[in-house]
Formats: structure tokens, C-alpha cells, sequence
């Protein structure tokens, strides 16, 4: 089973949206590190649903720390946090049981697992679970930050709708936060807010682009061959339900590109050796160079709509129609981006313990 993930630094996800519970349990953790609950909250509050434009699940998403933790610093051992699911309405999905939804995972889970997978929701298969994501991720970020390393993450684009090219990092830091939508230009942003809205009127939904930058990472993290910064990151970020494609760097633009253009040319600058271009991403042979990782992330639309959709009954093997009720983002790729940000937090801890760069006891 596929629920574990990482090798220095390992997760383990568990839960079903309509369970009772989901989690996640974090091993290899340095120790001494201050960890409290509120920490974990932080990150959690970013994705939860609730707001404007997105689903109406009331899940207050509070994080329970029952072990790995003693007395406000982790102590070696694994961190199970947990959290209750408290607004769990299964009634349609029980009724639609053998009517598989378009776009969502209920076909192939019903004949993996024999018809015994949860569909409610969809069970393991859901966006819910990627709460644990949030909760592992929210860790890593203080590692990470204790070494100077920052993650910078804003939406780019929502439907056809684009924000404007070369945003800085000060931009994405000053407006990113502020936006409905974590979208680091102020009128794309009202845009994207807008094309919502008149999807939610619709009963539709949309997809769209998340860029993450990665600052302050030493030169020669990744391990080659299998374990590369692209291999490592498109494994964990491609474990992100919704998510269809990743390009690092300027990414299918180098297809069109000849060598002289996309070579980034290296220069010394106050004693330190950059590129004057940053076509590679900040990736070279599967390594960092020091230059900021950089990479984009495409989101799909979300699958639940409630415009009516053919499907078949699977005891029955007739076709059918079907109209989803029930409470589902229109555009899942806001509460993604918290959760693009802390699986790229984990991935960049996970190989930079592989390159014994964070020490096993991080005392303060």
C-alpha cells in the first residue's frame, strides 16, 4: 500500500473523508525541535474549507499531537497528529454507491478493492486527507526555516485568467496572503474572484496554475539517479489529488528554445557564483545550484459539479445520468496551494537529511 512516503524524513497518511478520522504520522523528525500544536493550526488554517469560494464542509480542522512531543519539543519518537472529521454528510453518496462520478477515482477503486473501498467522499482518494500533507509539511517548514530556507507560493493562473509575468518575491510576500484567491496581482486576482463566483452560479468548476519558488537552498542537494530535487518533488507533488502536470524552471518553453538561449551563463557576484538566467529552475543534473528552485504546478478542475453527467450503474452495467449534490469546491486550486507549499517543505527536509545537512538534534 502506498500511504508512506519519504526515506531520512517519512510520512504516513491515514483516514477516509467520511471516516471518522484522518492524519498523518511523522518519523525521523529532528530532535529538540519546539513544536507545539499552534504551529501545525497555522498551516491547517490555510487550507481549510469554510470560506467564500470554497466548499461549505464545516471542518475546523483542530490538530491533536498525541505523541512524539514532550514538553513543548520533540523527542525522537514518531509524531502522530490526528484530526476529528465533525461535518460528514454521507446520504447521497450512499445512495449513488454503484453510480461512479466522472473524473473522480470511484471506477478503478470499485474494481481494485472488490467494491469494500469507501466511496463516501471519496474515502482515501479525497482532497480531505491532504490535511496530513498541511500537518507534515508544517514541520518541515520550521526545519527549514531555522537554515534560512523560505518557500513562496501565489496562484498564476485560474481558467484563462493569468496574473502578470515576473511578480517578485517581495510582491508574492506582500500580496499573496491578502488574496481570496493567493494570487500576487492585485487585478488578476479581482478577476479570478469574479470568474468563481459565475461558475459557482453555473454549477461548474475551473483549474489552474500554482508556482512555488524555493529560496536560500545550498548548492548539491539531491541524489541522483532516482532520488533527483525533479524526481523527489514530482513524486510527493504528483500525490496531490487534482494535480495533472509539473514543469521545473521554464519547462515546455525549453522545447522551443535553442542551447545558446537556454544555457543559464554562470557569473561571480560579491564572491558568489549565480546564473544570469534561471531557465534550469535552479536544478542542474538533478541538484540544486543555489539559484531559487522554481517550478509550476497544474490543477484540474474539480470534479464534483452539479450539472448533470452520464454514467453507468455498475451492478446493473446500464448507463444512467447523474447530478452531484453535496458541498465541493468550485475551484480547488486555493486551498492547493497551502498544500503544494508543505509537501515541497517535506520533500526539500526529506533530501537535505539524505545530504546530512540538518543535524539529528536541533537544539535551540
Amino acid at each position: 500500500m502506498g500511504f508512506s512516503f519519504g526515506k531520512n524524513f517519512k510520512l504516513t497518511i491515514f483516514g477516509e473523508s467520511h471516516g471518522k478520522i484522518v492524519g498523518s504520522i511523522v518519523e525521523g523528525c529532528p530532535i529538540g525541535l519546539q513544536l507545539k500544536e499552534e504551529d501545525i493550526q497555522e498551516e491547517l488554517n490555510k487550507r481549510k474549507p469554510g470560506g467564500e469560494l470554497t466548499s461549505k464542509r464545516e471542518e475546523k480542522d483542530i490538530v491533536n499531537i498525541l505523541s512524539g512531543v514532550t514538553n513543548g519539543r520533540t523527542n525522537g519518537g514518531p509524531i502522530l497528529m490526528l484530526i476529528f472529521n465533525k461535518d460528514v454528510d454521507s446520504t447521497w453518496y450512499e445512495k449513488h454507491r454503484y453510480i461512479p462520478r466522472p473524473g473522480h477515482a470511484d471506477y478503478p477503486a470499485f474494481i481494485k478493492y472488490g467494491g469494500y473501498n469507501d466511496s463516501r467522499g471519496g474515502g482515501f482518494f479525497s482532497g480531505r486527507l491532504t490535511v496530513g500533507f498541511v500537518m507534515a509539511g508544517a514541520i518541515a517548514k520550521k526545519i527549514l526555516t531555522k537554515k534560512g530556507i523560505n518557500i513562496l507560493t501565489h496562484v498564476i493562473q485560474i481558467n484563462g485568467i493569468k496574473a502578470k509575468e515576473n511578480i517578485s518575491d517581495e510582491e508574492i510576500i506582500k500580496l499573496a496572503s491578502k488574496s481570496p484567491v493567493y494570487c500576487a496581482d492585485e487585478d488578476a486576482s479581482k478577476q479570478m474572484v469574479a470568474e468563481i463566483k459565475r461558475l459557482m452560479e453555473e454549477g461548474d468548476s475551473t483549474g489552474g496554475i500554482i508556482e512555488c519558488r524555493v529560496l536560500g537552498l545550498p548548492v548539491g542537494i539531491g541524489e541522483p539517479i532516482f532520488d533527483s530535487v525533479e524526481s523527489i518533488l514530482a513524486h510527493g507533488l504528483f500525490s496531490i489529488p487534482g494535480v495533472k502536470a509539473i514543469e521545473f524552471g521554464s519547462g515546455f518553453q525549453l522545447c522551443s528554445m535553442r542551447g545558446s538561449q537556454s544555457n543559464d551563463e554562470f557569473y561571480i557576484k560579491e564572491g558568489k557564483i549565480l546564473t544570469k538566467t534561471n531557465h534550469s529552475g535552479g536544478i542542474l543534473g538533478g541538484l540544486t545550484n543555489g539559484m531559487p528552485l522554481v517550478f509550476r504546478v497544474g490543477i484540474k478542475p474539480t470534479s464534483s459539479i452539479s450539472k448533470r453527467q452520464r454514467s453507468v450503474n455498475l451492478i446493473t452495467m446500464k448507463e444512467t445520468e447523474l447530478e452531484i449534490i453535496g458541498r465541493h469546491d468550485p475551484c480547488i486550486v486555493i486551498r492547493a496551494v497551502p498544500v503544494v507549499e508543505c509537501v515541497t517543505a517535506f520533500c526539500i527536509t526529506d533530501l537535505m537529511m539524505q545530504a546530512n545537512m540538518i543535524p539529528r538534534i536541533m537544539s535551540e
